[in-house]
Formats: structure tokens, sequence, C-alpha cells
């Protein structure tokens, strides 16, 4: 009993707060199972990406320039437009920072987007060959942000006629947003969460922050064609969408992986063709393969929230697609279709977690009956009703 209440109340309950730890916390392991559990949780059966260990184990990408035969090195280059534009301020990294956890909440805290994408790479790369370790650190209540864009409700982002941007750089414009957005969703998922390393282990964190590493590419080559189309990220106004679900799952680990992994980045999945297309139908093919890099790249990031959401429920003795349904209710999290089956099925993500024409279950749902699930779907399509008007994470053009 002791292990479940521990793991349930570290990591699913959602009235957790950093002042709830007790002072020892920080400092002395916890005892995953006591005398009176008869076993611990049986193994766990899940095969994950198949790709996912070559990605941990791959080399620093500097790749951070769209060459004009796809992503290079930036000192290969002849000019950048992205990177090296940047106001030259990775000294304070370079002076603090002595675990990782310090070094995410420097990047949360700078509110330059080309300084934060390129802190953000050096803050991963000296955790890696520094041998530094996870630490402790509590983030900004928010990250920082630029003046520009203008942050405003969903419904006042202009529409692509009004916004005084071209198509491309319209949704390009959209994209910088997102990928900006994502490198702050997982940093704070690496220091908000620092006080459960004992719990989660190095590997979780280090995971995000690869991940991390990776968005700041992302925006790099976003905010690099920006330029070469004649505009620049900040050019039009920008929704805080992104930031309000990650707020939402501040005290809870199982739900922030939820949100911003198996939820939001798994969007990015289903958008992903959908805005290759727009752009190659704008005749657009230079952001096109950007576009379609970004997407190939973001199974890695949605496989990872798969595998440490199968990994929390398991610690949990909980079943993880129950699990993800009833989070889905309890956070308002939202779930859009058309959903892109073939590259949610290569991250792993279970195909009755989200679509509930499925007909395949998990040994865990076999035992409810059907009345039970009946009133799952029923709650998620009421929730799907009422927020589908305020989502405009990848608003259609008019």
């Amino acid at each position: 009993m002791e292990f479940h209440l521990t793991i349930r109340t570290m990591l699913l309950t959602p009235k957790l707060r950093f002042s709830y730890l007790p002072s020892h916390f920080h400092y002395t392991k916890l005892r995953i199972f006591s005398s009176s559990s008869p076993s611990p949780p049986p193994p766990l059966r899940f095969s994950p990406w198949s790709g996912l260990q070559s990605w941990r184990e791959s080399p620093l990408n500097e790749d951070r320039f769209w060459g004009p035969n796809g992503p290079q090195p930036l000192l290969h280059s002849r000019h950048s437009s992205s990177d090296t534009d940047a106001p030259n301020t990775p000294a304070p990294l370079e002076a603090s920072g002595s675990s990782l956890a310090e070094l995410g909440s420097l990047v949360l805290s700078t509110s330059d987007p080309l300084t934060k994408s390129k802190l953000s790479q050096l803050a991963f790369s000296r955790w890696r060959y520094e041998n530094l370790p996870i630490g402790l650190c509590h983030p900004p209540s928010r990250p920082a942000r630029p003046p520009n864009p203008q942050l405003v409700s969903p419904k006042d982002v202009p529409d692509p006629k009004k916004s005084g941007l071209p198509l491309n750089a319209y949704l390009l414009h959209n994209l910088a947003h997102v990928e900006l957005n994502a490198i702050d969703l997982a940093w704070d998922t690496v220091v908000r969460f620092s006080p459960f390393y004992d719990i989660l282990g190095e590997e979780f964190f280090a995971d995000f922050a690869h991940v991390a590493d990776d968005e700041s590419r992302h925006f790099a080559w976003c905010s690099q064609r920006l330029v070469e189309l004649g505009f620049n990220y900040g050019d039009m106004p920008a929704h805080n969408l992104l930031w309000r679900e990650c707020e939402k799952s501040s005290d809870n680990v199982a739900a922030r992986l939820a949100a911003i992994p198996l939820v939001q980045e798994a969007r990015g999945l289903d958008a992903g063709p959908r805005l290759v297309q727009k752009m190659i139908g704008f005749g657009d093919h230079r952001t096109s393969s950007i576009v379609a890099r970004i997407a190939e790249e973001e199974i890695a990031h949605v496989a990872v929230g798969v595998y440490w959401f199968m990994s929390v429920c398991h610690k949990m003795n909980r079943a993880p697609c129950s699990t993800f349904k009833d989070l889905l209710q309890e956070y308002n999290l939202e779930l859009k279709g058309p959903f892109n089956y073939s590259a949610r099925d290569e991250a792993g993500i279970p195909r009755e977690w989200y679509d509930s024409s499925s007909t395949k279950k998990e040994p865990e749902e076999k035992r409810k009956s059907s009345q039970q699930l009946s009133e799952v779907y029923d709650r998620l399509a009421c929730i799907i009703s009422m927020e589908s008007e305020h989502s405009s994470i990848n608003r259609p053009s008019r």
C-alpha cells in the first residue's frame, strides 16, 4: 500500500504543490516498497517506438541552419538569419547553472526568442558533456516573453487575409510560435518536476531536455525561413493556448504527459502532412521541406510521452488507457481529429486511447462493462463539443 499511496500522491494528485514537500524530500531516497507490499508491479509489457534508443544515444545535433539541401551545421553556412542574429548573451549560461534544472530555469527566464533557442541548445550540451546532475530548481511562474508577438485571445488572432502576411508566412509564423512554446514546455517539465528525480529517474529528465534541444532547432529553422521571406517572428499576434495547457498540468506529472506529448504534440503529427501540402500548393517547396522534417522529428517527442506515461501508470498499477481518458476529463483536454493514424501508430499511441471507434481494448479495459465505457466516451464527446470553439491551435485558413 505504501508504494501506491506514495506514487499516487507524488504523480497523480491534482493538489500537489512544492510547498507540500517535506524539507528532507530532495535528499532522502524514497522507499518504494514496504514490507507489507507482496510484490512490485509486474514487468512493464510495452513495445516503445523502435527508434527511441537510437534517438537517446544520438550525438548533439548541430544542424541549426537550413541550407540549400536541408539542415546543416550553422558554422558551415555563409550567413544565418537565425542564431547569429540573436544577442550575444550565452555567457550567463556558461557562468551560472550547475545542474540541468538550473540551466532549464535560465532558458525559461530568457525573453528573446533567438537567444532562448540558442541557450536551450547550450543547456542540453553542457549537461550532456559536463556530466552535470539533474539538480533541483523552481521554475518561473511563466516563461519570459518578448514584447512581440502580442498574445491575444484565440478569437482575436487575425485571419490570413487580415494578418498582413502571405499564406506561407502566416502558417510558418504559427508554426514558429508553436516551436518556441515547445522549448518552454519541455524545459518546464524538466525544472518543475525535478523534485521527483528519485521516482522518475535521470532518463526522464534527459529525454525532455533532448526534446527541448530538438524544439530549439525547429524554431531556428522557422525563424530563418521567415526572415528569408521578408518577415520576423512577432510580426503578427499569437495566442497563448499552448502555455495555458501547460499551466493546467503544473501539479501533476501524469497530466503533463497527457496534455503535452499525447495531446498537443500528437496533434502536430495530425497537422504536419496537411501543412506540408498547403505549402506545396502555395508553391513554397523550401518551407514545405522544413515543415516535413519538423513533423518527422516530432514522432520522437510523442514516443517519449507514450513511454513515460506508460511508465508512470505502471508505477501506480493503473491501466494506461482508462487513466489517460480520466485525465482528459479532469483537465479538460481536447482530442480533435482528423487523426494521422500512421504517424500515431509509429509513435506508439494505442488507438483505443483516442479513437472511440477502435475495437481494440487493453486487458484492464476488458474488465469494465460496456456501460462504463459508454459513459467515458459520452463525457469526452461533451468536453470536445464544449471546448472546440476555443481551440485554434491549427486554425483553418478562410
